[in-house]
């Protein structure tokens, strides 16, 4: 516990120094007094203190010089040796969280932010990447039905067996032999009469290079997401269009993120994990402190740019159907994890022609959806309300 602590905040301390760089003026350089806990820009819901109808009261923890006294937005804090402690309610969406010290030899302060996820309930939301083959199987099959193409059918079978709801990030353009402008918008009815449960957002141009918004500048990003937008809007409407929660492997400039805000991203998930280096990768080039933060729990706010981050929980074309509740099973016991449940999977481990085709990815999703349902998760829309719960 202790080395969490520690670990923590050092890391608070980390991305109070980054976030001022940025020019974040709620967050402040700490001197001699170091906040434990929570972490700055931390989300925080019932599971982290004593919830009532006006107020989260949360524990606030960390060190100062021994002998000094200790506020923590003006409430006496406990003392044992360096350590202190205090409660405190957060009364608004946001709190600026103020530490002071005083003593005879001067006085040392520190200060953070955090989100208050007031009206939070266990939710959890369906995101699948890289989508752009059914596209193209319908518009040059001429299907009837959207539904006639398998991929989506399998989808609309788990939306009417669990009540899933489902974002897919679709690419502009499927090499040389098809691309969105080539995609009739005669079935607009019928992506009306699902937006309840079926939604399009922007994902890349394309598949290939890799990593394509990795150290692009932000102005090719927001070109290639602003033209996938008008093609969505085209062919299946206003209300089915949402702005997008993941880039194309999970790698922006952090200089995009305000451009993205201003396209009305709220959100954006990626995996914040090591990759084979020992670097913390899919993490929209994050420092490594907030990265291992998220590591640990559901979403953090960079107040800069207003964005949330929230963590991929399973990856299901990556995770076997035995393995599934194995994943996300002690998720649900770890109040860090436990509130939002991030589903994700790529589309094209649907398709037979691909070589990696998984012939039981449709299981998969629906092992993940299944547990999460029976657990009391509810489907949602991340960019409705506050990570997608409403009245916020």
């Amino acid at each position: 516990m202790r080395r969490r602590q520690f670990i923590q905040g050092v890391a608070a301390g980390t991305a109070v120094a980054w976030l001022e760089r940025k020019g974040l003026p709620a967050a402040k350089p700490t001197g001699r007094v170091t906040i434990d806990e929570p972490f700055d820009g931390a989300v925080l819901n019932r599971r982290h203190g004593k919830q009532t109808a006006g107020a989260l009261r949360i524990r606030v923890r960390g060190t100062a010089p021994a002998g000094r006294r200790v506020t923590v937005n003006g409430v006496p804090a406990r003392r044992e040796g360096k350590a202190f402690e205090a409660v405190v309610a957060l009364r608004d969406r946001e709190t600026a969280i103020a530490v002071a010290a005083e003593g005879a030899d001067g006085k040392d302060e520190g200060r953070i932010r955090v989100v208050w996820d007031r009206h939070s309930f266990p939710r959890y939301r369906f995101s699948i990447d890289d989508n752009s083959f059914f596209l193209r199987d319908i518009a040059q099959k001429r299907y009837k039905s959207l539904f006639d193409c398998f991929y989506l059918d399998a989808l609309r079978t788990l939306h009417k067996k669990h009540g899933a709801k489902f974002v897919l990030n679709i690419y502009y353009t499927t090499g040389k032999d098809f691309n969105l402008t080539q995609f009739p918008d005669r079935y607009k009815g019928q992506w009306a009469d699902n937006a309840a449960w079926l939604r399009l957002a922007f994902h890349a141009r394309a598949n290939d290079p890799a990593r394509p918004y990795q150290d692009a500048e932000p102005k090719r990003l927001i070109a290639d997401l602003d033209q996938v937008a008008e093609q969505i809007v085209r062919f299946a409407g206003k209300e089915v269009y949402t702005p997008p929660t993941v880039i194309h492997w999970g790698m922006t400039r952090p200089s995009a993120f305000k451009p993205l805000y201003k396209r009305g991203v709220r959100v954006l998930s990626g995996y914040f994990r090591k990759n084979a280096r020992g670097r913390w990768d899919i993490n929209y080039r994050l420092p490594d402190t907030i990265s291992e933060y998220l590591s640990r729990h559901d979403a953090w706010k960079d107040f800069d740019s207003g964005i949330v981050f929230s963590r991929v929980d399973i990856v299901c074309n990556s995770v076997p159907v035995d393995k599934t509740i194995g994943r996300l099973e002690p998720l649900t016991r770890d109040p860090n994890t436990a509130e939002i449940m991030d589903l994700f999977t790529h589309e094209q481990y649907f398709w037979p022609f691909y070589r990696h085709y998984i012939p039981d990815h449709a299981e998969r999703l629906d092992t993940a959806i299944s547990f999460v349902t029976r657990k009391g998760y509810k489907p949602v829309f991340y960019h409705e309300g506050f990570l997608g719960a409403p009245g916020q």
